[in-house]
């Protein structure tokens, strides 16, 4: 099926030992198989006085001397009966032994494959996508194909080497009993079938129920200052419990339907294997068939049963990993960030031009509208307006987390989008409005983008960063262990490391997205001065609300609504109405009432 096919590739470099494992267990099921024949042969050919009435059992009694030399040694009949259970035992663990080594090595190429795939999306893609239900997709998802391809797979094998084995067993002894044995296994089989069709959709419905409960865990384990800062634990119990439910009514409604199948093939197998004991019972009673015979239809009918009920549990296990590998292929599926265009890595020294830009996230309304300004390289620029004006938007076209949808922007006369990716991105360091901390020491995160950096790099961004101080007032100072996401530090911490980590990378542009807004105003200063003195190295961008923030900036764009309304230095935008002049009368009345209080 197109599902299976999608794990082909996967496939590559371990089909040997899938190979191997459907030949191992295809014998361990050819020596099961001859339990029952070599047992109904000793009844009535060796005990008994009948002929045998398996071509290959006559053979094997003369290659062992004869019926009256097995007679006399019934023991052998005991050792051959040991050796066949050994045999098939060391088949069946060379089988387990195979498939999973093949599985387990599957399923690693899978996650490798996946989490290189994620890391390789769209920006835009991780902004609309719930972690959670990714999360779920690399785990749950990936552990269901795994069993399935550890277990079921190989056992499809086995089950058809199993039915072949056994019908060509049960025909060679007797007809007649063939057909009473296998008068139902159609039904089963129709059975097994529907069911498969039914259940995935049900075993989708749960995965996407559990998706659901693994993003709400993950969002309040992630906000969690959040929610105990305004003490919403009450709330946050009463989602996780409404997903929760919801998990376990798919489930249940899953394992109802389980029960039902269950149930019913047990009923159909038990009333099976009554009919051949009534019909054989009847038929040895009429001398149409031997004891010994009787015995083996038995055991094959229950043998017999087995591999098609198991039909049901592959097809169960086959609809939830068609599921699974649909979810899975989903994320394949969705096409990789286009990293190199046309090769291009210019030496970047921080120039950069705007002309007639436009940007829309929905290819319908322009949120970004014919934005047009000149940077020179070592220039601040500083970008303010109110919230949602699209100042986060406009520096995010820079690192090209997005591409504009019209006009053009240059960086040292090269167009941006001409530029490979990754490569622009090596050269701006950017500071994000919510800075991200690693589970790792405060040098490792502070030099996370190069892990090669020297202490004293390390030391001096974080004195330029304002956070030195802190740092060593910590008992392991910089070997100090960071909590999830930074947990363990204020707001004004996280946001300054941040700020060391970008100045450590030493790019020719530098971008600080309303990141100096967590700390004080003191630090904000210091902060400020210290970068003044790196004037001239780096290309600054610089989005705040704070006037005294931006300005000492060489230019100070205003946006309002996606346009720009104005642009000028501090000293010209003061001098004009506008919203800039607006925004420095609120905040110095502010100031000096705080000063007269």
């Amino acid at each position: 099926m197109r599902q299976l096919k999608k794990l082909m590739p996967l496939l590559s470099g371990y089909r040997l030992i899938f190979t191997l494992a459907m030949i191992t267990v295809t014998l361990s099921q050819l020596f099961y198989a001859a339990g029952p024949l070599i047992l109904s042969t000793a009844i009535d050919s060796i005990i008994g006085s009948n002929p045998a009435a398996n071509p290959l059992a006559a053979l094997f009694m003369d290659f062992l001397g004869g019926r009256d030399a097995l007679r006399e040694g019934l023991w052998i009949i005991g050792v051959i009966i040991v050796a066949n259970t050994a045999l098939r035992g060391i088949f069946l663990y060379l089988k387990g032994y195979y498939s999973a080594k093949a599985s387990e090595n599957v399923s690693m190429n899978l996650r490798d494959s996946l989490y290189d795939h994620i890391q390789k999306l769209p920006y835009s893609y991780h902004v609309k996508t719930d972690t959670g239900d990714l999360i779920q997709r690399c785990t749950s998802d990936v552990e269901t194909i795994r069993r399935f391809l550890g277990v079921q797979l190989v056992e499809v094998a086995g089950s058809l080497s199993m039915l072949f084995f056994i019908l060509w067993s049960m025909l060679s002894l007797n007809r007649g009993m063939t057909l009473y044995s296998m008068v139902l296994v159609p039904v089963i089989f129709g059975f097994a079938y529907a069911f498969f069709k039914r259940i995935q959709r049900d075993f989708k419905e749960a995965d996407e129920a559990e998706a659901k409960l693994s993003t709400a865990l993950q969002e309040n384990l992630t906000g969690i200052r959040v929610v105990k800062a305004f003490a919403r634990e009450a709330f946050e119990l009463e989602k996780f419990d409404a997903r929760n439910s919801s998990y376990r009514a798919s489930v249940n409604k899953l394992i109802d339907n389980l029960a039902v199948y269950w149930s019913l093939s047990d009923f159909l197998s038990m009333f099976q294997v009554g009919l051949v004991i009534v019909a054989g019972s009847i038929m040895v009673i009429q001398g149409r068939i031997t004891i010994g015979v009787l015995v083996a239809f038995i055991s094959y009918v229950n043998m017999l049963i087995w591999p098609v009920r198991q039909l049901g549990r592959v097809l169960t296990d086959m609809g939830k990993a068609t599921v699974s590998i649909d979810r899975v292929d989903e994320i394949l599926s969705i096409p990789q960030e286009n990293l190199i265009i046309n090769g291009q890595e210019p030496r970047i020294s921080g120039e950069i031009e705007f002309e007639n830009v436009s940007f829309s996230y929905d290819g319908s309304k322009d949120v970004l509208h014919n934005i047009s300004f000149q940077v020179k390289k070592g220039d601040t620029v500083a970008i303010m307006g109110p919230t949602g004006a699209g100042k986060s938007t406009l520096v995010n076209l820079l690192p090209r987390l997005y591409d504009y949808t019209s006009g053009s922007v240059k960086i040292d006369d090269i167009e941006l989008k001409e530029i490979d990716r990754h490569w622009i991105r090596k050269n701006i360091a950017l500071v994000l409005q919510e800075p991200f901390l690693y589970a790792r020491t405060i040098k490792d995160n502070i030099r996370f983008t190069d892990p090669d950096k020297q202490d004293k790099s390390v030391f001096q961004a974080a004195k330029v960063a304002s956070i030195h101080n802190d740092i060593i007032s910590f008992e392991k100072k910089y070997e100090t262990m960071v909590g999830e996401r930074g947990v363990s530090l204020s707001g004004g911490q996280k946001q300054r490391m941040a700020i060391a980590r970008a100045i450590i990378t030493e790019t020719p542009i530098v971008i600080f997205d309303d990141s100096l807004s967590a700390v004080d105003t003191e630090t904000d200063i210091e902060i400020r001065k210290a970068l003044e003195k790196r004037r001239n190295i780096a290309t600054t961008f610089v989005i705040s609300h704070r006037i005294s923030t931006v300005s000492n900036a060489n230019m100070i764009i205003v946006l309002d609504k996606g346009k720009i309304v104005q642009s000028g230095t501090h000293r010209d935008l003061i001098s004009q109405e506008g919203l800039y002049k607006r925004i420095y009368d609120i905040q110095s009345s502010v100031e000096m009432e705080v000063l007269n209080a």
